[in-house]
């Protein structure tokens, strides 16, 4: 198991019922992560939608996670 931190922005953090969370996983990858949190919470916003950052920066959803990453799923942003 994998112990990483959590932050969720706009929409997400709203279904979430959070901002941030440490999660206790299985998940090897940010992919199997965020489909174990779309589950958990009712996301619904499909992978294909958002970015994903590790530690501060851009990442592949296939990378693998490390105990105490940083991991942030970045929605789309809407302008004005």
């Amino acid at each position: 198991m994998t112990a990483v931190h959590v932050q969720y922005y706009a929409v997400l953090r709203e279904q979430a019922g959070c901002s941030e969370e440490r999660v206790v996983t299985g998940a090897a990858t940010p992919a199997a992560l965020y489909e174990e949190l779309r589950a958990r919470h009712g996301l619904t916003l499909a992978r294909a939608q958002l970015r994903v950052a590790i530690d501060g920066e851009f990442a592949d959803w296939a990378t693998t996670l490390a105990d105490g990453a940083r991991v942030v799923f970045i929605p789309p942003v809407a302008g004005g």
